[in-house]
């Protein structure tokens, strides 16, 4: 099992013209690779995966694995609200040589616990890749009861979990049902610090894609027993967590981008560029970071 851990990036998908910006893409990974993220996730929520095509996901899979060069793991956004086409992605995922598989919960469809149980097990028996559950019901419309988890957790390929619910006391009850060594991953910025303080691992973040360097010594030091340290960063990042959901994710984060990165901020419709107010509040909550465009 790769070592799953520290501050994840969960990557933008950066495009130019209407296209995915290959070379956009393999800079931004370098970028975060220098500064010291411990992985890469393609392809989920802030990758713009419900609006890339299937040949484009499982380009933008393979352009991250070869590109990350087997420094840090890569763990694929691979889920759908089609169980063979989240399969599919897996397939493709694997092929490409990543490491691990993000699955969110299939949304739109609201498949009940039962099919929950039905969907995560068809996709662990076909996969070759470790497998982690993305619960995050303010976007699917479901959510995976932490007994539902601990069901799946027995499944020798599905070994943790992406925690997005926004309830903290969940953290201790998957620790309690599914046992210590089940990996939790923080799925959202502003929770991670109080996520590791009640046993997580680290967290699959917005922020980083932006932070890098902070956002990485925030996680290690909370890792490592600092909170201290940890609760100064975290105070020096909360605004950014905040304001890069001012408008619609990810058009904050590529906006935030464009200016420390020089990347086009430009997102796919439905999801729109940010308004002024937003833009304001990235700007504000990068200084307030240090984080000079």
């Amino acid at each position: 099992m790769p070592l799953i851990t520290g501050s994840i990036p969960a990557l933008v998908t950066p495009f130019r013209d209407g296209r995915v910006d290959k070379d956009a893409l393999f800079e931004l990974v370098e970028w975060q690779i220098a500064e010291g993220s411990a992985g890469l996730v393609p392809c989920g929520t802030t990758g713009e995966a419900a609006t890339l095509s299937i040949a484009e996901h499982d380009e933008v899979v393979a352009l991250t694995v070869a590109a990350a060069r087997g420094r840090v793991p890569v763990i694929a956004g691979c889920g759908s609200n089609d169980t063979a086409v989240a399969i599919h992605h897996i397939e493709r995922a694997a092929a490409a040589g990543a490491d691990a598989a993000l699955i969110v919960c299939p949304y739109y469809n609201r498949p009940g616990q039962r099919g929950l149980l039905l969907h995560f097990r068809a996709v662990a028996e076909a996969s070759a890749l470790p497998i982690l559950v993305y619960n995050i019901p303010g976007r699917t419309g479901i959510d995976m009861a932490s007994e539902t988890l601990a069901e799946l957790a027995t499944h020798p390929r599905i070994i943790g979990v992406k925690e997005s619910t926004g309830d903290i006391n969940r953290v201790s009850e998957i620790r309690a049902l599914c046992g210590p060594d089940f990996l939790i991953l923080s799925g959202n910025d502003y929770m991670t610090l109080g996520i590791i303080a009640h046993g997580g691992h680290g967290a699959i973040s917005v922020t980083a894609n932006v932070a890098p360097r902070l956002n990485a010594a925030q996680v290690k030091a909370a890792l490592d027993g600092d909170f201290a340290t940890a609760l100064a960063l975290q105070d020096q990042l909360w605004p950014l967590h905040q304001a890069l959901f001012t408008d619609p994710s990810p058009g904050p984060v590529k906006y935030a981008l464009s200016l420390v990165r020089g990347m086009s901020p430009d997102v796919r419709l439905p999801v729109p560029a940010p308004g002024p107010a937003s833009r304001a509040a990235v700007d504000a909550a990068l200084a307030h970071a240090g984080i000079a465009p």
